[in-house]
């Protein structure tokens, strides 16, 4: 493929990059150098706009966003997208929230180019199911407390929450729920059920920037706590002990010690 403007040639190609769950600043070098030689950017809905200045200043950049109530673009559109860009202009860099496979479909885009012979490669990014408790203190693994983490959808495809959430609860793992937000009290029911009313819970909206809000209970408040704050998409909850080790949560402790002392 030649490109009018400089006649020279350019390889068709295509790069999955992850972007990290928010703050620019937590992209890889790897991710920044992909973005450096982009001649195409198609970014996502939770993309740090900062990290587009990176990109070529006269490269394209074309919002693809996916998120909570705004699927701008269908997945097959982005598809085709991704590839036609290749084709006609070279390097498309396909730049995704977090990293691009958990809860990303990267591979359904590597599967697409491929049907199309195009060269593609993967530049892993920071999950926010890691990423974000840690930057609270919340470890996902603690010696004494989680020896195992489980990441799960909220919201299956057809709208339903996730079988696997019931498996979850009956495990001593940290369970991280993403796109769960607005199932959340259905969510805690299910721990509820398992006996873990008291299970230490974190919500988190927005995590690593500056919009970021936490709230801290137990699974039997922590529903009327994120209402109380006005917690809304996108936001991830952590389920399991380990959430004990949020500074906030020896208030929550000492509230519920004075209640069972009645």
């Amino acid at each position: 493929m030649i490109n009018n403007d400089t006649n020279t040639i350019k390889q068709a190609r295509i790069t999955l990059v992850g972007a990290g769950p928010g703050d620019a600043e937590l992209i890889t070098l790897k991710g920044i150098k992909a973005l450096q030689t982009a001649d195409v950017v198609l970014y996502d809905a939770l993309v740090n706009d900062e990290l587009l200045e990176i990109a070529p200043a006269n490269s394209t950049k074309i919002y693809v966003g996916k998120r909570s109530g705004d699927h701008t673009f269908s997945q097959d559109n982005i598809n085709r997208l991704m590839v036609d860009y290749a084709l006609n202009y070279g390097h498309v860099v396909r730049l995704k929230g977090g990293d691009p496979f958990v809860f990303g479909r990267g591979h359904e885009e590597l599967d697409f180019a491929a049907e199309y012979n195009l060269p593609t490669k993967v530049v892993p990014g920071i999950s926010s199911s890691i990423g974000v408790p840690g930057l609270q203190g919340i470890p996902v693994t603690h010696r004494g407390l989680s020896e195992s983490f489980w990441v799960v959808t909220g919201t299956t495809s057809d709208g339903k929450i996730s079988a696997d959430l019931y498996d979850a609860a009956k495990t001593n793992a940290t369970i991280v729920v993403l796109m769960g937000i607005h199932k959340l009290a259905n969510i805690v029911e299910i721990f509820k059920n398992e006996g873990k009313g008291q299970l230490p819970v974190a919500v988190i909206q927005s995590g690593t920037t500056v919009n970021e809000k936490v709230v801290i209970g137990v699974a039997e408040n922590i529903a009327d706590l994120a209402a109380q704050q006005g917690i809304t998409s996108p936001a991830l909850i952590v389920l399991g002990e380990v959430v004990s080790l949020h500074p906030q949560f020896k208030l929550v402790k000492e509230v519920y010690d004075v209640v069972a002392a009645r």
